[in-house]
């Protein structure tokens, strides 16, 4: 979603490809796969993006399960209710789309829940990687398949598709 926020950022390497994070004043406003990106940034200080890039790090070693940077992510009033459920995920666990739709009290919202999901502007730290196919099948991802296998079989959730 395109604001009219200039978004303090920095660029970081990772095993899953060049990183952008964005921070607003209020918090981690996004984590972006290469070119991902859609917002205005500059590069600048911020103590979101030092905590971030801390625990995306230790993340990526083996270190952290959660994440506890003050997100501050912009969407829809909907959007943001998935992105939520989304942190809920336990960490080495997937769930489908249908039980995102039924954790924000909407089942029949499968479809949005989709889109919201593939909107998600903090990839990883807001697991959106976690949410496969009612069949059990990894589906579409910002990032790309590859990766999202990577960050599965790297949280050992079992899922080698």
């Amino acid at each position: 979603m395109k604001t009219n926020t200039l978004f303090l950022g920095r660029e970081m390497d990772s095993p899953v490809g060049s990183l952008t994070l964005l921070a607003s004043p209020n918090g981690l406003a996004g984590v972006y796969f290469e070119d991902r990106y859609e917002e205005e940034w500059v590069a600048g200080e911020s103590t979101f993006l030092d905590q971030a890039e801390k625990e995306l790090r230790e993340y990526f070693a083996g270190q952290r399960e959660v994440f506890e940077v003050a997100l501050d992510p912009v969407g829809t009033d909907f959007q943001r209710a998935v992105w939520k459920a989304l942190e809920n995920i336990p960490f080495g666990e997937v769930v489908s789309y249908l039980a995102i739709a039924e954790a924000i009290g909407n089942p029949k919202a499968v479809r949005a829940v989709g889109l919201a999901n593939g909107a998600n502007p903090i990839s990883i730290i807001v697991p959106c990687h976690r949410v496969i196919g009612a069949n059990g099948k990894l589906t579409g991802y910002g990032g790309g398949l590859d990766r999202k296998r990577h960050l599965l079989v790297h949280e050992k959730a079992g899922v080698l598709c």
